[in-house]
C-alpha cells in the first residue's frame, strides 16, 4: 500500500514532468500510479493553489466510529480458542449488528481491531500460560561476577543413534556441568538410560576434579550449583554431597527453565554444530529416526565429545561475553576451591558397589584383576570398590567406609605396580605381622600358670585352712583415730 504524499511531494513529481520528464519514468521511479499522477495534475490545473493537492476528508468523517460494544464482541470472538478467521468474526458481527439494528463494520475495520489486541493478551488466549511466560513475563538472569561463582547442571536426550553393547542402536543422554561466568564446559558424562543421581554425581565428580588432559584446566568447588527439579537433582545424595563440600544446590522454579538459557544454548551448539556430522544423527522433524547407519560406540561419542568441547567450543570467543571461555576462567588467576580430603569426594560421588574380598593376588573386579602394595594387610578381607565408567584402569578401595588406596589394573591403567614393591609389601606385612605375633606372645608368658584343673597336695589344705583362720579376726586400727579411743 502506498504511503500518502505530502503536499511538497506531489509538488515535486509535477514539477518534475514540467521539466520534460515523462509520466512513466516518474511514476517508475516514485511507485506512484500513473492514474493517480494524472490526477494529482488535473487538480493541479484546476487550483494552482496548494490546497488542489491536499487531501479531502470524506464526508462521513467523524461519523463512522464503530460501537463500543461491536468492538468489545470482536475481540471476545477474536480470542477464543482456537482462534477462528477473521472473515468468520466479520459475519458473526455482522449479525449481531443487524440483530442490534446497528451499522455493521466492515472486514478492513474487523481486522484492524483483531490486529490492535495486545500481543500477550493473544498469546495468553491461544497458547496458554507457558507460551505467554517464555515470550512477555520478565526474567531475572544472575549475573556472576567470578569463576566457579555458580554451575549449571542439566541433561538432554541427544540427536543421534549410537551402538549398545549388544549391537543395538540406542540414543544416549548428556550431563553437562557448565561454569555460568565464563560459559566453560567443566565436566559432563554420557550415558544410555534414563537420568540418574548417580550420572549427575559422575558428571560433578570431573567438574571438581583436575583433568588429565592439560588443555582442560576448569576445575574447583562451585560456591552454587544450579539445577532443575529432576529427580535425580534433588535426590537425597546429591544433597548430602552438597553439603558435605559446602555448596549451595539452588532449583530452578518448576516448569520455568529460562533461568538454565546458558546451558540450554550449549546443548544447541552441540545439535548444530557437532551431531549432524556423525553417523546416526537424527535431523529435527523425523520422529527419532536417523538418516545414517549408526555405527559409533558410547566410547566413541565420549572421545569425540571431549575433544569438541575442550579443542573448541572451550576456547573459541563465546557469541555473548566475547572472550574464549578457559581463558575467560583462568583471567583472574583465582585458585579454585578444593575439597579438603579428595577421597571424601570419591566416596561421595563415584559409583559404589558390592563388596569384594581381597585375594592373595589382589581384587578381582568386573573380570579383572586390580592389586596395591596396600591390600597386602588385607587379605581375607572385605572391601568395598567404587570406580570411574571413564578410568576402569584403577578402583578405590574403601574398608570400613574409610578410604584405604587406588588400586590399578596394570594392563588397563597407565600406572604399574612392580614385583620389587609387591615383594617389599609382602615382607613389610610379614614383619608386622611377627612383631604383633612377639608382643601377643610375651603377654601371654607374663600372665599367671593355669592352675584350675592341678591336684591339691596337704599342705595346699593347712595352708587354707590357716588363711580362714586368720581372716576370721577383725582387723584392729594401731593409729588412734579420735580422743576418745
Amino acid at each position: 500500500m502506498m504511503a500518502p504524499r505530502s503536499v511538497s511531494e506531489k509538488l515535486a513529481l509535477l514539477g518534475q514532468h514540467d521539466g520534460g520528464a515523462p509520466w512513466t519514468r516518474i511514476a517508475a521511479e516514485s511507485g506512484v500510479p500513473l492514474r493517480t499522477l494524472a490526477r494529482w495534475s488535473a487538480k493541479y490545473r484546476a487550483d494552482p493553489t496548494s490546497r488542489g493537492l491536499q487531501r479531502t476528508r470524506r464526508t462521513d468523517h467523524g461519523r463512522r466510529r464503530i460501537r463500543a460494544e461491536l468492538i468489545e464482541a470482536i475481540e471476545a470472538l477474536a480470542l477464543q480458542r482456537p482462534e477462528p478467521t477473521a472473515a468468520y468474526i466479520h459475519r458473526r458481527v455482522g449479525d449481531i449488528a443487524a440483530d442490534r439494528g446497528l451499522s455493521p463494520p466492515s472486514y478492513s475495520s474487523v481486522r484492524a481491531i483483531i490486529g490492535a489486541i495486545a500481543p500477550g493478551l493473544r498469546t495468553l488466549a491461544q497458547e496458554g500460560d507457558a507460551a505467554y511466560r517464555d515470550r512477555f513475563e520478565l526474567v531475572f538472569r544472575r549475573a556472576t561476577a567470578r569463576p566457579n561463582e555458580q554451575w549449571q547442571a542439566d541433561h538432554t536426550l541427544l540427536d543421534i543413534m549410537v551402538l549398545g553393547r549388544k549391537g543395538t542402536a540406542v540414543r544416549p543422554w548428556l550431563t553437562v556441568v557448565l561454569d555460568d561466568y565464563s560459559r566453560a564446559v567443566a565436566g559432563y558424562t554420557l550415558f544410555t538410560g534414563a537420568p540418574s543421581a548417580e550420572q549427575t554425581a559422575l558428571a560433578l565428580h570431573q567438574a571438581v576434579n583436575t583433568k588429565t588432559n592439560p588443555t582442560w584446566p576448569i576445575y574447583g568447588l562451585p560456591e552454587v550449583l544450579y539445577s532443575d527439579h529432576g529427580s535425580d537433582f534433588t535426590s537425597e545424595r546429591l544433597n548430602q554431597v552438597c553439603l558435605d563440600t559446602h555448596i549451595r544446590l539452588i532449583h530452578s522454579r518448576v516448569g520455568v527453565p529460562q533461568g538454565r538459557g546458558k546451558i540450554e544454548r550449549f546443548y544447541g551448539t552441540i545439535t548444530t554444530e557437532l551431531l549432524p556430522h556423525l553417523p546416526g544423527h537424527i535431523p529435527h522433524g523425523t520422529r527419532g529416526a536417523p538418516v545414517t547407519t549408526p555405527a559409533l560406540t558410547l566410547e566413541q561419542l565420549d572421545g569425540i565429545l571431549e575433544q569438541f568441547i575442550v579443542t573448541e567450543y572451550n576456547c573459541r570467543p563465546h557469541s555473548q561475553t566475547h572472550e574464549v571461555p578457559v581463558q575467560r576462567w583462568g583471567a583472574s588467576g583465582f585458585i579454585p576451591r578444593a575439597p579438603a580430603h579428595p577421597e571424601d569426594l570419591d566416596l561421595l560421588l563415584l559409583t559404589a558397589t558390592a563388596t569384594r574380598k581381597v585375594q592373595r593376588d589382589g581384587i578381582k573386579f568386573a573380570a579383572t584383576r586390580y592389586v596395591s602394595p596396600i591390600l597386602a594387610a588385607y587379605v581375607g578381607e572385605h572391601v568395598t570398590v567404587r570406580f570411574n565408567p571413564r578410568d576402569v584402569g584403577e578402583i578405590r578401595v574403601y574398608f570400613n567406609d574409610a578410604f584405604l588406596c587406588r588400586a590399578i589394573a596394570p594392563e588397563l591403567a597407565a600406572d604399574s605396580v612392580s614385583f620389587k614393591e609387591l615383594q617389599a609389601a609382602r615382607s613389610q606385612q610379614r614383619r608386622n605381622l611377627k612383631k604383633q605375633l612377639r608382643q601377643r606372645r610375651s603377654l601371654a608368658d607374663a600372665l599367671p600358670s593355669d592352675a584350675r584343673y592341678v591336684p591339691r597336695t596337704a599342705a595346699d589344705t593347712d595352708t587354707d585352712a590357716k588363711q580362714d583362720t586368720i581372716e576370721e579376726v577383725p582387723p584392729r586400727h594401731r593409729l588412734r583415730l579420735y580422743e576418745t579411743d
